[in-house]
């Protein structure tokens, strides 16, 4: 991937993406419209300033009509004005555009992530995501206002200066130019060292980012272990190299803008030696050689601007391909079916499933059972038996490779996937809650559930108690992933956001397993509660907790062992029976 993204950089412009990036633009094409209009104005009206100039000199000054003069100021303050307004007006429309432009980009970049399957997220970096979120898109925002309309704007205003300059006299404009080509050829060489230098900064800042966000959300492991010192050491070296690929692009800057200055300070030397030789021959007049010394600091400042313009269109440009490759990625679930019906039985059928999360390797190997309206099945198995992955499946978080879901009769890719979903609640042994009330976490921005509908679930769940002793109640803040409540008090939580939708089926992953034995007791007598009258799925490592379900289901290494109830697999004295002796002698020990 990195070799990838250097290979991107490495282009002058992929005319493609950069063709795509104004169909987001579509929307608003008026306003860019008018600000193409607004650029070509400023860059005609650039030159004003050293024409009135000469004319004010030639025309008045020279010969002393001093009514002109005042004629002519009052014109120079009028286009002055209008001037300033006009690039006024250029700066913000094209900083408006940007910005609305990115928002837009930013609202379908997070809807389509939220589209994505959890198999692309398995193989994807949560930080490369971010990235393409946060950074990539305001590198991007710069594209429009320091890039396409700066750039234009800058071209434009060069060949302006040019026409006038030649039109009004050509031999004084070779002779300002004289040096030009060895400002193009520093430009040059300052736009190759600078590119190189944003990609080593881009590239540290990046490992800078991600150590401190994977040591912060690691901290309590760094403190346990004593690791603060070494992790303390790293931290300062990757900072030196941060510091370190700054400090460069500084160089490559303070070595340019100085050459820059002393090219152009040249120019403006050679055209007053000549210039001040056409005025004391009478073949220039004074009014002509001032003006060019204006032109020529309005000529040069562009061009010394224009490789930073254009690196900042190239890496808006990079970053705009890695947005379109992310929005380009089609790894999500389809939602190709309409059934939804406002009421379900609850009877799951599993016909011979197979399936893998990468390629043929299969975690599921044909995978056959049935669980009746108001059954409670249990999957055990060791750790990678595939329980977890059999959920997921009917949830159709992950989509089968062979085989048949079926709930109630229909096939589970037939139910619409929110519907679907709604109708299936579960509850996972590791609880992610987020930085928002309690409240929020339950609902999860559902305006439909209503206040009686939480209270209701919290008090079957057993969690409104504790709830309510909070500061703030249901408004209290758990802070990030509820650190501010214990494991138990977070697992309530999650029963109570899956009681709240009143589903048909309940899925349990072991959901007690985190919990000390007195929250343990309290969501065992709410578990009785949320299972009575729905269809049950349970998985969990202590067979204690399962013993009176209808049906028990062992797996081994994606395979079904046995099924039946507690009494009939341990009277087969088989798999069960021997993953029950080993809990025994455990518990026993």
């Amino acid at each position: 991937m990195a070799d990838k993204e250097k290979a991107e950089s490495k282009k002058i412009l992929d005319w493609k993406t950069f063709r795509r990036l104004f169909d987001f633009i579509g929307a608003y094409k008026k306003y860019f419209y008018l600000l193409i209009f607004l650029t070509v104005l400023t860059a005609v009206f650039g030159p004003s300033r050293p024409l009135l100039i000469q004319f004010a000199v030639d025309n008045y000054i020279v010969t002393g009509d001093y009514p002109g003069l005042v004629n002519i100021s009052i014109l120079m303050v009028v286009i002055l004005t209008f001037e300033a307004f006009l690039m006024y007006a250029h700066t913000y429309l094209s900083n408006w555009l940007g910005q609305t432009v990115i928002k837009d980009i930013r609202v379908q970049l997070y809807q389509h992530i939220l589209r994505l399957r959890l198999k692309f997220y398995d193989n994807t970096p949560i930080g490369r995501l971010v990235t393409r979120n946060v950074s990539d898109i305001e590198t991007l925002s710069n594209v429009f206002s320091q890039g396409i309309a700066s750039l234009l704007a800058d071209v434009l205003l060069i060949f302006a200066i040019l026409g006038v300059m030649f039109y009004t006299h050509w031999q004084l404009t070779l002779v300002s130019l004289s040096l030009l080509p060895l400002l193009l050829l520093s430009t040059y060489i300052f736009k190759e060292k600078i590119k190189v230098a944003f990609d080593q900064v881009r590239a540290a800042v990046s490992n800078l980012n991600s150590f401190v966000q994977e040591h912060i959300t690691g901290m309590s492991v760094v403190q346990i272990f004593g690791s603060e010192a070494n992790e303390s050491k790293k931290f300062k070296e990757i900072n030196r190299e941060h510091r370190k690929a700054h400090l460069k692009s500084v160089l490559y800057y303070s070595i340019y803008f100085p050459v820059a200055e002393i090219i152009s300070a040249g120019g403006t030397g050679l055209l007053v030696w000549y210039g001040a030789r056409g005025v004391l021959h009478e073949e220039v007049s004074l009014g002509v050689l001032i003006a060019f010394i204006m032109y020529i600091n309005l000529f040069f400042r562009p061009i010394r601007m224009l490789a930073d313009r254009f690196n900042t269109l190239q890496m808006g440009i990079v970053s705009m391909h890695r947005i379109l490759t992310l929005l380009d990625d089609k790894d999500h679930i389809p939602n190709e079916g309409d059934y939804a019906p406002e009421h379900i039985k609850g009877d799951i059928s599993f016909d011979k499933v197979w399936f893998a999360y990468k390629d043929e390797d299969y975690v599921l190997k044909n995978i056959s059972f049935e669980v009746k309206e108001g059954e409670t099945v249990a999957l055990v198995g060791a750790t990678g038996a595939g329980k977890s992955s059999i959920i997921n499946l009917l949830s159709r978080f992950y989509e089968i490779n062979k085989g048949t879901i079926l709930l109630d009769g229909h096939d589970v890719n037939d139910y619409d996937l929110a519907h679907l979903r709604t109708k299936i609640g579960v509850v996972l042994q590791d609880v992610f809650l987020f930085s928002n009330s309690i409240k929020e976490n339950i609902v999860l921005g559902n305006t439909h559930i209503t206040r009686d509908q939480l209270l209701t679930s919290a008090e079957l769940v057993g969690a409104r108690r504790f709830i309510e002793k909070l500061p703030e109640g249901f408004e209290y803040n758990v802070m990030e992933r509820g650190s501010t409540l214990s494991v138990g008090q977070r697992q309530l939580i999650s029963f109570v956001r899956a009681m709240v939708y009143d589903p048909k089926i309940i899925v349990l992953d072991e959901a007690t397993s985190s919990v000390d034995t007195e929250t343990e007791e309290l969501i065992q007598s709410a578990i009785e509660k949320l299972m009575k009258g729905r269809t049950s799925i349970v998985i969990a490592h202590r067979l204690s907790t399962i013993q009176k379900a209808d049906k028990i289901i062992v797996l081994d290494k994606g395979e079904i062992k046995e099924q039946g109830t507690h009494t009939e697999l341990l009277a087969k004295n088989g798999w069960y029976a021997q993953l029950h002796k080993m809990q025994y002698k455990e518990v026993a020990e």
